[in-house]
């Protein structure tokens, strides 16, 4: 039984890493640079944003690519498979809308790990 593959623990494994669902959310408002990212989810140092896109990436998520401007500018989009995280996204946001009562603010709903506001948003096909 230990070898059978369980999509909900793989999923969980790929999903639960800090920051991932936060780069997804993002990326479904559509494609980001590498700093957009950074801004829009907001205290992810660059080492741990990297990791997460290079992960993303490898695992079928994300795409990245490399436009030849100068200086390179690198872009970040969802695959189909990244795309259809959305249903995960709007769960998410619909469970924690219901149980956790967040507190909304004239910017967005307060993260309570990182102290800042982050901004409500209506992402594709809601």
């Amino acid at each position: 039984m230990k070898d059978d593959f369980c999509p909900i623990y793989a999923s969980i494994n790929l999903l639960q890493e800090k920051w991932t669902l936060h780069i997804v959310r993002s990326l479904l408002e559509g494609p980001r640079g590498f700093n957009e990212l950074g801004r829009d989810i907001g205290g992810c140092n660059p080492t741990t944003l990297t990791q997460r896109l290079e992960r993303l990436e490898a695992s079928g998520i994300v795409e990245k690519t490399v436009q030849s401007t100068m200086p390179p500018r690198t872009r970040y989009t969802l695959t189909e498979a990244g795309l259809a995280l959305q249903g995960v996204v709007d769960a998410v946001d619909r469970w924690g809308r219901q149980f956790l009562n967040a507190p909304p603010t004239e910017q967005g709903v307060v993260q309570p790990e990182v102290k800042t506001p982050v901004r409500q948003v209506q992402v594709r096909g809601t």
